[in-house]
């Protein structure tokens, strides 16, 4: 093999050492030449002691075979410097960097000033773009909404659309009434968990972390609110403590406020049974619930920091109710409640909690929201109240019907619109006299009118919105449920024992307590009754707005139609 590698050599009459070194001194020249136009260029990559070039792809001319260039030859190539040091060095990577940076700042130096609108609190009177705020999503969504029925209205609505501002929106094209107890539920089947939307979340945001089985439910919830109404209601003395050194008790008045000043350090503290994470057992712990998260305490009651343990964080988690604890999960009780991160989540990845009473679960859950929100959930408490225009649209207080109806005077060869609120009232009481007349004659001359007082009486309450017809008793209890258990709330049925009955299902103290319609029949019509005969109506109308007025014989009066919407 050395003889023939000889043989080659000599056949082309090369000296190999010669050639080696020319090259050597041309590389040499040519980085000395290209670091005298860039200063910044990084010499030849070198690896393992060997030197490797940058060849160039790109030469107007071949080179001729069997030829080498010299370092004065390269030194008088037509190419200029700049054109040699593109071809065969790369730049440094600090000369990149200043190029990119020099490049954003002709970009940014081309947009118009923006004046700042604080300059005290960044100290420039000119917002750079690197202070701007991120975008919001923008464009239009289609979102799914779906009513107690299981109907659903297919609704399109913009990025920045809060929950309040969409449950507007249906209100307005249900025709429903607007009285600020419709809500925006979240809804999960086959978890078995719901809740309700607070009014200033984006809905495109929570629908974005919800699977595809989720879906939202437009119904109302009249307890939404009802901390800020009633505050005392919720937190038994036991349940609440502070971390802070105090002199005495708080006072009562005080607890909202402190629960609201984001400086102050309420705690809620108790037993609950906490479902072990994987498993189908259940733990009765001592439950803290913080600002920073909630924790149990591995060593009885004790708050030292090396006892307490964290269950879930509340900056990246809501709380949800179970509607099906027993059943799923073999809950102890039947008031669990979960706490459920903010992405598409297992079940294995929920924190299953469960209270003794629905007294105890209602406080805990509205502790989390409260430590959650703070401030922000007063302000959703107080913005219907100040009836602020809103930002997408003006809905009418009531229906659009209501709205459309005015009093009219047809006595005369043409009809008027009655302006006066007195004149209307008489005209109104007159003609329910006439009409009461013209029924009684048909009636003396054996010729019923479609219109006879006891068919009417019979079925005139079926148009109303607190009445449900023939549901279940069960059923009953979980609209109930849903809608808020509020003192007031409640709802007419038809009786499953009593055909000719009727029931009142009435919310007292988170207690559900029904009550017997029994008709009675005097002088031949027909009345209703609450108190056996005590107290006698025409109709169910009559007596539901009497016990709105007046409590009688209810525990309280009749505040809140447990009503249902269809879409």
């Amino acid at each position: 093999m050395p003889d023939r590698l000889v043989m080659m050599i000599k056949l082309y009459d090369v000296d190999l050492e010669a050639l080696v070194n020319d090259m050597n001194s041309s590389f040499e020249s040519l980085y000395s030449t290209c670091s005298s136009v860039q200063s910044e260029s990084v010499p030849l990559l070198q690896h393992n002691g060997q030197v490797h070039v940058h060849r160039n792809h790109h030469r107007s001319a071949p080179m001729p075979p069997h030829t080498h260039t010299s370092a004065s030859e390269l030194q008088h190539s037509p190419t200029s410097p700049k054109q040699r040091l593109r071809r065969s060095q790369p730049m440094h990577i600090l000369a990149v960097r200043r190029l990119q940076e020099e490049e954003q700042q002709l970009r940014t130096s081309s947009l118009p000033a923006i004046p700042n609108p604080f300059p005290e609190l960044s100290g420039s009177p000119v917002l750079s773009p690197g202070s701007l705020p991120p975008c919001q999503p923008s464009g239009t969504y289609i979102i799914n909404i779906f009513s107690e029925d299981g109907m659903g209205k297919v609704v399109e609505i913009p990025a920045d659309m809060t929950a309040r501002d969409l449950c507007q929106l249906l209100v307005y094209k249900s025709h429903c009434v607007d009285d600020n107890s419709w809500a925006l539920v979240e809804h999960h089947p086959l978890l078995g968990l719901e809740r309700c939307l607070e009014d200033h979340e984006l809905v495109v945001q929570v629908q974005a972390s919800m699977t595809s089985e989720g879906r939202f439910l437009f119904r109302k919830n009249y307890a939404k609110y009802e901390f800020f109404r009633n505050p005392l209601n919720f937190f038994p003395e036991h349940m609440v403590a502070w971390c802070q050194e105090t002199n005495g008790a708080i006072p009562p008045s005080q607890l909202l406020q402190n629960f609201l000043n984001s400086s102050s350090c309420p705690e809620i503290q108790g037993f609950l049974y906490v479902k072990e994470m994987g498993r189908k057992s259940w733990k009765k712990l001592y439950v803290f619930l913080r600002r920073s998260g909630l924790y149990f305490s591995t060593k009885g009651t004790s708050k030292e920091p090396r006892h307490l343990q964290l269950l879930a964080d509340l900056e990246d988690s809501n709380v949800f109710t179970v509607t099906t604890g027993k059943k799923l999960h073999s809950a102890p009780t039947d008031y669990e409640f979960c706490i459920k991160p903010n992405k598409r989540t297992e079940l294995k990845e929920l924190r299953m909690l469960c209270t003794e009473d629905e007294q105890s679960r209602t406080s805990w859950m509205t502790a989390f929201r409260l430590f959650k929100y703070g401030i922000v959930l007063y302000q959703n408490y107080k913005i219907p109240q100040q009836r602020k225009t809103l930002s997408h649209f003006s809905t009418p207080v009531r229906s659009v019907s209501e709205n459309s109806l005015v009093a009219m005077d047809f006595s005369g060869r043409i009809g008027r619109v009655i302006d006066n609120p007195l004149e209307a009232q008489s005209a109104a009481m007159e003609e329910g006299y006439a009409w009461r007349k013209r029924s009684q004659r048909m009636n003396i001359l054996g010729s019923p009118s479609p219109l006879h007082p006891c068919l009417l009486s019979s079925v005139i309450h079926r148009t109303q919105l607190w009445f449900h017809g023939r549901i279940t008793r069960e059923e009953s209890h979980r609209m109930i449920h849903q809608q808020g258990q509020v003192d007031g709330l409640f709802l007419l049925r038809d009786s499953q024992s009593n055909p000719k009955a009727f029931v009142l299902t009435l919310c007292h103290h988170q207690k559900i307590k029904h009550f017997q319609i029994l008709p009675c029949e005097e002088d031949g019509q027909i009345f209703f009754s609450l108190d056996d005969g005590s107290t006698k109506f025409t109709d169910l109308i009559q007596l539901v707005e009497f016990y709105q007025l007046n409590r009688g014989v209810l525990p309280c009066k009749l505040k809140h139609p447990c009503t249902l919407v269809a879409l």
